[in-house]
């Protein structure tokens, strides 16, 4: 992801035939060729180069002006509720509004959209208040200070994660494996997981330094990488009873698909759809085929969690839901 793409831009943070999916398919089942009409390079320019769009509403969950998330309703008031989680390394400079057109899209597709923010690496972010905010994210949209506003059905949101916001949806998902001394261990859990190029092996990120370190200065500093990431790393952290869906190109010069593969090897119920010819940015670009084939992966899982689920008491695993792990 490169900086300068988005420099003085619209989404640099104020001074930014279709495969069917089943969360219970088994792990690895490549989707079709959805070759790009461009490289990477290409679909990161003409994603990040998209003019943001006007939300119709944006709610707040705590103080810092970077806590709160904007609104896209559905036409359909029973419609589901997706959590999406933006990317940008965990940076400060990239911020929620280039995944608004995604929401937008979401909407207009039958989905209720919540398009958060979250204090970054840079600002008031990093560790501990990028984990604090997903935590509260997640349980203000189930159950807390959001669900007034934000519409349910009786249903748990799904959550759907970008990028680092991938690394941060996979991460709430397995809150009650945490160390039992971790602060965010228990809450809500989404009801299903899409994760789109993740980053979902944390110590991968760290070693690589991918992003220019981001991941290090995620964790605050190479001197506390060893003692935070048993807190932090999706990967380290087993299966999570939640169903998780992967979507994740093959020619991303971001996060090597590698890493997904890994994460799903591991996991026999995580579904992992790798896109041919598909790099970072295109699964959340509306238009394109990747990005319909991220609807469909969301449209399954949907159907796939849609019972309502009672939520575990805080700190204690959750019977697995229909089609998960």
């Amino acid at each position: 992801m490169s900086d300068a793409l988005l420099g003085g831009g619209p989404h640099r943070a104020a001074p930014a035939a279709r495969p069917a999916v089943s969360a219970a398919a088994p792990p690895t089942a490549a989707a079709p060729p959805t070759a790009a009409a461009c490289g990477p390079a290409e679909e990161e320019r003409r994603a990040l180069g998209r003019p943001p769009a006007e939300p119709p509403r944006t709610l707040r969950y705590g103080g810092h002006p970077d806590q709160v998330c904007d609104l896209w309703r559905a036409a359909d008031p029973d419609a589901p509720t997706v959590l999406l989680l933006h990317g940008g390394f965990w940076k400060q400079q990239y911020d929620r509004r280039h995944l608004s057109p995604l929401a937008a899209h979401l909407a207009a597709s039958g989905f209720h959209a919540v398009l958060a923010e979250y204090r970054r690496v840079g600002g008031a972010g990093g560790w501990p208040g990028t984990l604090d905010d997903t935590a509260a994210l997640v349980d203000a949209a189930a159950s807390g200070t959001l669900a007034a506003d934000v519409p349910s059905s009786g249903r748990a949101p799904l959550l759907l994660g970008h990028s680092a916001g991938g690394h941060l949806a996979l991460w709430a998902a397995a809150r009650h494996l945490l160390p039992s001394d971790a602060p965010w261990r228990g809450g809500r859990r989404p009801r299903g997981v899409l994760a789109v190029a993740p980053v979902a092996d944390l110590a991968a990120a760290v070693a690589d330094g991918s992003g220019g370190g981001a991941a290090a200065a995620f964790l605050g500093g190479a001197d506390r990488v060893a003692e935070r990431l048993p807190y932090a790393d999706p990967a380290a952290l087993g299966p999570t009873g939640v169903p998780t869906v992967v979507v994740h190109g093959e020619d991303d010069p971001d996060v090597p698909v590698a890493r997904s593969r890994a994460y799903a090897a591991a996991d026999p119920a995580v579904r992992m759809l790798p896109l041919p010819g598909v790099g970072h940015f295109a699964p959340v670009d509306p238009g394109t085929a990747a990005c319909g084939v991220l609807l469909d992966a969301l449209r399954a899982l949907d159907a796939a969690t849609a019972a309502p689920a009672a939520p575990p008491a805080d700190g204690a695993p959750e019977a697995p839901e229909e089609g998960g792990r």
